[in-house]
């Protein structure tokens, strides 16, 4: 029955691009995580969809303008954040609004859409990841991966501590920005296979869970990426043999990893706080005992939020 699956052209296609959104969305998912924006992916959802239905509009690929529109609407957002002291909420919330509606206005205007085409944008689809999908995604998911993997050391130095960052010479304003603008295009990658409304919980969800059990950055970022891909896989094999969206099957696969995750941490809890216990009665220090178990944190690793 699998060979069969990898036979198929579109499922072919919905494969490549499920096994990039699950490297994509938790690698970008960490550093809004750390700087408590773990809902900016759901924001920027809701503005692509103007950019999908200009796609419809002028007859071009709606990945390529939604994230041209997602891009200027993230940036957009970043400044609102760092200005809008006293209104920004209500205008991140016209901002949000707006583009949803924009986006069923102009898809409703063109010719060659209907409301129905929102469907595969919104929850995501398997049949209609096109090979001209498949190609942008590959280059946007690129991107994704250098940004995050290559600046990964100034990202998570602006993400825990702006003021911190900025005593030490990074380009604070840039590298938000830049993290905004990355965010923006990993919404781009996730949309034919997660949808739009619900390519944040795979920012976040994954990055949640591998923090249960995860207490250095590097490892929750290895762990979040291994489940983003495992239950973004096992979600559209899923989708395919049971005719299930695969947006939803993807999400509540990454709670139900999340869950367990949850219930394993507290055994894992108690283990460090034996271990320390034992230590203490010894005569090792605390650290030396943390460092035998799996899991130890080290203060300066810590990637709670």
């Amino acid at each position: 029955m699998t060979l069969e699956m990898l036979e198929t052209p579109f499922m072919q296609r919905a494969l490549i691009a499920a096994l990039l959104v699950g490297i994509t969305a938790p690698a970008v998912g960490i550093y809004l995580v750390q700087r408590r924006q773990a809902l900016m992916g759901d924001g920027i959802g809701h503005v692509a969809m103007t950019g999908v239905g200009l796609g419809f509009l002028l007859s071009t690929n709606p990945i390529w303008m939604a994230t041209l529109v997602s891009v200027l609407g993230a940036v957009l957002m970043e400044l609102i954040r760092t200005y809008g002291r006293t209104r920004g909420d209500i205008a991140l919330a016209m901002l949000f609004y707006g583009g949803m509606a924009g986006g069923v206005l102009l898809i409703e205007l063109s010719g060659s859409g209907s409301t129905a085409n929102l469907t595969s944008y919104l929850f995501g689809s398997l049949s209609t990841v096109s090979a001209e999908d498949v190609w942008a995604i590959v280059l946007l998911a690129a991107f994704v991966v250098l940004v995050s993997v290559g600046l990964r050391r100034q990202l998570f130095a602006v993400s825990q501590d702006e003021e911190f960052a900025r005593v030490t010479g990074l380009p604070v304003r840039a590298l938000n920005l830049l993290v905004a603008v990355t965010a923006a295009v990993t919404v781009s990658v996730a949309m034919r296979v997660v949808g739009l409304l619900l390519v944040s919980a795979l920012m976040v969800v994954p990055v949640a869970a591998a923090q249960q059990i995860s207490r250095s950055f590097r490892a929750t970022f290895a762990l979040a990426v291994g489940i983003g891909v495992a239950v973004s896989l096992t979600g559209i094999t899923t989708s395919y043999y049971r005719d299930v969206p695969p947006g939803a099957t993807i999400v509540l696969l990454a709670i139900a990893v999340f869950v367990a995750l949850t219930a394993l941490a507290a055994p894992l809890a108690r283990q460090r706080a034996k271990a320390a216990k034992i230590g203490g009665a010894t005569g090792q220090s605390a650290a030396e005992c943390a460092a035998g178990v799996p899991g130890s944190r080290r203060p300066e690793d810590d990637v709670r939020v």
